[in-house]
């Protein structure tokens, strides 16, 4: 039987929960499911290839692996003999009797080759099954911060339309103190997700080891029982704050107990005193979630002293860890694939990256002002945020033969227009001036030149001619005349003059003129 290795992910987990965060080694095997063993042996590796946190930023996923993960030797196959786990099954009902002297017994009993105690161990656990366990949760201060949402959510009016939107509750709750945060957004989605947690830890005043969400879309990528996915901006959340995520376990809901509770007594205590009142913006939403979230932390507990508020004071807030300098700036952070034109896109926008890269998956980390991309952890692109449909594109990442597209200007255009006939001209001169800049034009002039290998310049110049009379200069246009023959067709009692003005003709367009300077 053979165990699966270790992502490099869990590997710079470990690293960076053990000399950043400065867990011990069994609260990075429970953050991240590993055995102990696996962290340990890790960590050894690490120690023996003089590697820490943070990680060099030279070093690449592959060398890392060299270092810490070396090939597999497949080990060859061996046959024990199988152990009576029957009779030790009864054996072990025995007061004082463990699996380690049953285990020295069987090998005793077969000097000749037997299996090792570790997986012996594993053969008993597969044979008996998992044990399942009951206990009464202990949190300790510091440690735990649940978080969730509401399932009812609350109404908000536009006083100029009487339309109504949702807004959603979200709940954060400290194991130890039961000191609760609220606040409403306007949806579940990994933007407010994001900066709920950052709110919510600017309200503690601090940050806990270990967050528990549920396994909602936008904290879990892949949900799973053992090894749940996170998403990656979540994942750089945790990183940046240093706060190991343990997502709940699907259907286990002692797990996350405390959310429940927490936002079970959010409903009672705070979204039903407000169900009456009629607010006109999320903002005056949170401002009586503010208040009355104070009142609900300050109320005494009614089976044990103090308050929220007390609790917290005592026990949670000394042991939170301290707040980074700034706070995180969401990101988006999505795997894109690298088109063969050199360029990945990312909210109908198109980014260059080096044409090396063509067909390479990458990551693409996109902020409000600059989008970035990365390969194998390296930066190999930046650019800035464009909101818009369009190309952005940095030249030292053409190649060769791409850089001709630079070379083109607006008077080579319009001179190679000229030679054809005044209608490509017209053509072209409304490509470069009808857009915000001439440049944004060049791929539709230069899919005009290419109908020049299928159809000769008289055929271009007709079809042109069709689009200028018909207000429909585009390139999509004129290869839809040429593919259809229609330039050969005349246009009856639609001829428009070639000196009338153009339909387009406004404060921002430049003429032709504007190229002769």
């Amino acid at each position: 039987m053979t165990t699966k290795r270790v992502t490099m992910q869990k590997i710079k987990d470990i690293l960076r929960l053990t000399f950043e965060a400065k867990l011990s080694i069994r609260k990075i095997a429970h953050c991240l499911n590993l055995s102990v063993g696996a962290i340990s042996k890790y960590l050894t590796r690490a120690k023996a290839a003089g590697l820490g946190w943070p990680l060099p930023e030279e070093l690449t996923d592959q060398e890392l692996a060299l270092k810490l993960q070396p090939p597999r030797v497949p080990p060859e196959a061996q046959s024990f003999p199988e152990p009576d786990f029957n009779q030790m099954h009864s054996e072990l009902s025995r007061k004082g009797m463990t699996l380690q002297l049953l285990w020295q017994e069987y090998a005793e009993i077969h000097p000749d080759g037997h299996y090792s105690y570790s997986r012996f161990t594993v053969l008993y656990r597969q044979w008996n099954g998992k044990k399942k366990l009951s206990m009464r949760q202990v949190h300790i201060a510091g440690e735990k911060l649940f978080v969730d949402y509401c399932g009812p959510t609350m109404e908000v009016v536009n006083p100029d339309t009487a339309e109504v939107r949702t807004a959603q509750i979200f709940v954060a709750v400290l194991g130890a103190s039961s000191y609760t945060f609220a606040e409403a957004t306007w949806s579940q989605k990994l933007p407010d997700w994001i900066g709920s947690h950052v709110r919510a830890f600017h309200f503690y005043g601090g940050v806990p080891e270990i967050v528990v969400p549920d396994n909602l879309k936008s904290a879990v990528s892949k949900a799973c029982r053992y090894d749940p996915d996170l998403n990656p901006t979540y994942q750089q959340l945790s990183e940046y704050y240093s706060v190991a995520i343990i997502p709940a376990r699907p259907y286990k809901p002692k797990d996350k107990s405390k959310a429940e509770v927490g936002v079970q007594i959010v409903e009672r205590w705070i979204m039903m005193r407000l169900r009456k009142q009629l607010f006109f913006t999320l903002a005056s939403l949170n401002q009586a979630i503010v208040f009355l979230l104070d009142d609900l932390n300050r109320r005494p507990f009614k089976k044990r002293p103090n308050s929220r508020l007390e609790e917290f004071e005592l026990l949670d807030k000394p042991a939170l860890k301290p707040l980074p300098e700034s706070p995180y700036e969401y990101r988006e952070i999505k795997k894109v694939r690298v088109h063969p034109d050199y360029h990945v896109e990312y909210d109908n926008h198109y980014y260059s990256v080096p044409y090396q890269l063509v067909k390479q998956a990458l990551m693409l980390h996109a902020g409000v002002n600059t989008v970035v991309v990365f390969h194998q952890n390296k930066q190999v692109a930046v650019h800035p945020r464009a909101y818009s449909y369009g190309h952005t594109t940095d030249s030292n990442h053409m190649a060769k033969a791409h850089k001709k597209h630079q070379e083109w200007s607006p008077q080579r255009f319009t001179k190679w227009a000229s030679d054809i006939g005044e209608y490509t001209t017209l053509v072209v001169e409304h490509q470069l001036t009808s857009r915000a800049h001439p440049e944004h034009g060049y791929r539709a002039c230069l899919g005009l030149l290419s109908l020049i290998k299928k159809y000769d310049e008289k055929r271009l110049e007709d079809a042109c001619k069709r689009a200028y009379q018909i207000k429909a200069m585009t390139y999509k246009s004129i290869a839809s005349i040429l593919s259809k023959s229609l330039d050969k067709i005349p246009l009856e009692n639609n001829h428009t003059d070639i000196q009338t003005t153009l339909p387009f003709d406004h404060d921002n367009v430049r003429g032709p003129d504007y190229y002769t300077h």
